[in-house]
């Protein structure tokens, strides 16, 4: 999202990037009335479904990448909780309602200002229908998962994780960055 051209608060047209008194980040500021404009990340809320084995992923209908497949997730609205938003976004991605079980991942992206949280969750209800983001949703059993065409790495780094502690029976937290590339887990 670009930054404004003009400030939200007073209209003047001096916005620049500058380290407000008393702080110690950069931020865009108003030369006239001295309003800071905070840029921060954006939250994109999921859920991973599992219903007799398998598990339900959506084939994204827009850009970035349309057809390639993901886990039902997108931005949260304001006003909404993560859990609201994931549970909105599996229902207009998918038309599957669902009740959240736990946490299950925090991943952040810095390079792009974005935290993907991820929650486990049930199926209460299949409608058969979805929204216009989506080109087609499935339940796949894990040999059937389109592996080469899931739209991002740490998406499908989740799903392998979390079919290994499907299988074993035991599930963590875990949280990470795209930066180091490492993953903690928390039991």
């Amino acid at each position: 999202m670009p930054a404004p051209r003009f400030c939200p608060q007073c209209g003047a047209d001096r916005l620049s990037r500058r380290v407000p008194p008393g702080d110690s980040h950069e931020r865009l500021m108003c030369a006239d009335c001295a309003y800071i404009h905070y840029e921060n990340p954006k939250i994109i809320a999921g859920c991973i479904i599992e219903q007799d084995g398998k598990y339900l992923l959506c084939q994204r209908a827009i850009a970035p990448r349309p057809g390639t497949w993901t886990l039902p997730a997108g931005f949260m609205e304001g006003g909404e909780t993560t859990e609201q938003a994931a549970l909105r976004e599996v229902w207009e991605e998918t038309g599957v309602r669902a009740d959240i079980v736990s946490p299950y991942s925090i991943f952040s992206v810095p390079k792009i200002s974005e935290v993907y949280i991820i929650f486990r969750a049930v199926v209460v209800e299949v409608t058969g229908s979805f929204g216009p983001e989506t080109l087609d949703y499935r339940f796949f059993a894990p040999e059937e998962i389109p592996w080469e065409s899931i739209y991002y790495p740490a998406i499908r780094q989740i799903l392998e994780r979390y079919i290994e502690e499907r299988q074993a029976g035991v599930y963590g937290i875990y949280i990470g960055n795209d930066d180091s590339g490492k993953v903690h887990f928390i039991r």
